[in-house]
């Protein structure tokens, strides 16, 4: 048998598929390990060679996985690989068993190629950006680790295993936000991050007591089979329950109404992270919890209704938000808020893999952003403010063309990537009823003002005149600009695959996309045009603002200076917050706990043992004196107890006798 005879039986035995699912998420650990252990006293160019190969050999595993699966060879089912392909019996408690079990379908897949290419840009991207840093092998050791627990949580088999992953991307965020804890802003944002996701996971942990409570299982096939198979076994309430408590931990995650505060705030660290957590990883793993567990919540329609209404109010929420911010890259925060609510509300209409195609196209151009927005921040010496650049077209020309093509993608330009997922999105919601077209108006609305704010911060980076003293000086480095040059092309091209193509190839895992039974091509066109046109309107009026009439833009500002002031202090949600949540929990930890708890109780108890013991060391002293005549008077007098006990004793009395007496 030659090689390629040998290449074929593997392949359609599914062995290379089997071999190296270990070592997507595996790579990346070991570069952690190895840069992370031994990177401070490693040469900088080995400390580089490792944190790029590990994520490099993870894409290239999913690459030959996806050859694999491409070439004809029927992907394993998830049965089958939670089967055949499962590390160790992880849990085993009388008759429940949970393995540590690795699936790899047509979502993984997709999710893989995204997470691995995406991040391996962003790891090239660091080298130029991070290369001046006293922390690079920190750095990148980081970096990987947050790769490794993304790709767990991808992979995963179960929703155990996921919530490892889960939990491991929220510990990885918090170190890479909160990487130059010597500032105290980076510090807190990393805590903020930490604990606002905390608060979501906790009813992640909660539906996934249910989920076992329930189902007796938490692999995700096993979910499937039973509900599919008798769907009146679980009670309508419970199931809903059980998908509340998941949207809530997906709202955390994903950084949708109520808990989305963090992510702003993300801007804190490094821009190359704020780019691999908004683009790729972090905040997509709510989107990709709810399309794996979308059996559940198909069969609870309430709570899937709200998956739908909170992702469109995220989405107009956050992009008003957005409209007056003069930090770059808050500017780009609440433009992923926004973002994320499309693929909310994709969910909340069953058009799952609507959703999980914006989330393909939503990482190339908002990477893209990120990484262009670092390019200028690289320029101008650290400067964010909107308000004092400009000009930058000619002296920064590769990132110029580069964001301009992002800029055009997000807008919703036609025949670039967001063209086709977002229309598919509103598209599907439009068909949902009565209720679909009031989610179809505000996703439409939220159109414009995405494309406001984009051309906004387009015309006041790029156009007109350089507003500071600040002039660019650094030179871009050929690693932060390969990425850019790359991810444009992703933008432009990315959605070329077309929404009838990817639903088909992920129906297996997601279901069918809801309007391939209602296509109507005359009217999805002219939905199409019509969301064009309100992109259209939003680009005439930041032009009017901040080209043609910049001074306008002022005035504007000046005569609705309420209005103004809510939206600059982002509708004061952090304010009410803090008084209405952090502010009383502090006041407990100080008062109730630190007093009553601490000092009272606690104080208390330590002061009467110290007590105790301070009184049995003074009476030790005094009969450990050292002196004779003391110790023969203390022997006398116990020799005199123990005759004394024993007379009584041999008489009968007692006590209890002479009191009686």
């Amino acid at each position: 048998m030659n090689a390629e005879q040998m290449t074929t039986v593997l392949l359609h035995h599914g062995f290379i598929i089997f071999a190296s699912l270990w070592l997507i998420p595996l790579l990346p650990f070991v570069g952690f390990l190895v840069n992370g252990v031994f990177g401070a006293r490693l040469p900088k160019w080995l400390v580089t060679a490792v944190g790029l190969l590990a994520p490099l050999g993870s894409f290239v595993v999913v690459l030959i996985d996806a050859y694999a699966a491409w070439s004809g060879v029927t992907l394993p089912v998830a049965e089958e690989l939670a089967l055949n392909h499962r590390a160790i019996d992880w849990i085993s408690v009388g008759s429940l068993h949970i393995d540590f079990t690795l699936v790899l379908d047509q979502l993984s897949l997709v999710m893989l190629l995204v997470v691995t290419g995406v991040g391996f840009l962003i790891h090239i991207y660091s080298v130029g950006y991070m290369h001046g840093d006293p922390g690079y092998a920190r750095y990148f050791s980081y970096l990987n680790l947050f790769l490794f627990f993304m790709t767990t949580l991808v992979l995963a088999g179960n929703v155990l295993v996921m919530f490892v992953g889960w939990e491991g991307v929220g510990l990885a965020s918090y170190l890479l936000i909160g990487f130059w804890f010597q500032k105290k802003t980076a510090a807190d944002a990393g805590k903020k991050a930490f604990v606002v996701n905390r608060i979501g996971d906790f009813g992640f942990l909660i539906g996934i007591f249910l989920l076992l409570a329930n189902f007796g299982t938490l692999t995700f096939s096993e979910i499937s089979a039973k509900l599919t198979a008798s769907p009146a076994a679980i009670d309508a309430g419970v199931l809903t329950a059980i998908c509340l408590c998941l949207l809530f931990g997906a709202t955390g995650k994903s950084a949708q109404l109520p808990l989305y505060i963090w992510l702003p705030d993300a801007m804190e660290g490094p821009t190359p992270v704020s780019a691999l957590i908004h683009a790729a990883t972090m905040v997509t793993a709510g989107v990709y919890m709810i399309a794996r567990t979308h059996v559940l919540f198909d069969h609870a329609p309430k709570a899937l209704a709200l998956v739908g209404i909170v992702g469109a109010a995220t989405a107009l929420f956050a992009a008003t938000i957005a409209l007056v911010q003069n930090d770059i890259k808050r500017v780009l925060a609440y433009s992923t808020i926004s973002q994320l609510g499309y693929m909310f509300l994709a969910c909340g209409v069953a058009a799952y893999s609507a959703g999980i195609f914006h989330l393909v196209t939503h990482a190339f151009f908002k990477a893209l952003l990120f990484l262009a927005a670092g390019s200028i921040i690289h320029a101008m010496g650290g400067e964010q403010d909107l308000r004092k650049m400009g000009g930058l077209r000619k002296r920064l020309p590769v990132t110029f063309w580069t964001m301009t093509i992002a800029v055009f993608t997000i807008a919703g330009c036609p025949l670039l990537a967001a063209f086709f997922s977002k229309d598919a999105i509103l598209y599907a919601a439009f068909l949902h009823g009565a209720s679909g077209r009031i989610l179809w108006f505000i996703g439409l609305m939220t159109a414009l003002l995405t494309s406001f704010y984009m051309f906004r911060l387009w015309y006041l980076a790029f156009l007109g005149e350089l507003r500071s003293e600040q002039h660019p000086h650094h030179a871009t480095p050929l690693s932060m600009l390969v990425p850019l040059v790359i991810l444009a092309l992703l933008s432009i091209g990315g959605g070329w695959i077309g929404i009838e193509r990817i639903s088909a190839y992920l129906s297996p895992s997601t279901g069918a996309l809801p309007t391939s039974a209602e296509s109507n091509p005359h009217l999805e066109l002219n939905l199409s045009l019509l969301a064009v046109a309100f992109a259209v309107v939003g680009w005439f009026f930041a032009d009017w603002l901040y080209r043609r009439r910049p001074a306008r833009a002022t005035q504007l500002a000046s005569a609705v200076p309420a209005a103004y002031q809510l939206l600059a202090n982002k509708y004061y949600v952090d304010e009410f917050y803090g008084a209405m949540f952090v502010k009383p929990l502090l006041a407990t930890s100080k008062y109730v706990l630190g007093w009553v708890i601490d000092v009272a109780i606690l104080g208390g108890i330590a002061w009467l043992l110290a007590g105790v013991a301070s009184l049995a060391g003074m009476i030790l002293q005094r009969w450990q004196s050292g002196n004779l005549r003391s110790y023969a008077a203390w022997l006398a007098l116990g020799a005199a107890a123990v005759l004394l006990f024993v007379l009584l004793h041999g008489t009968g009395f007692t006590f209890a006798t002479a009191l009686r007496h």
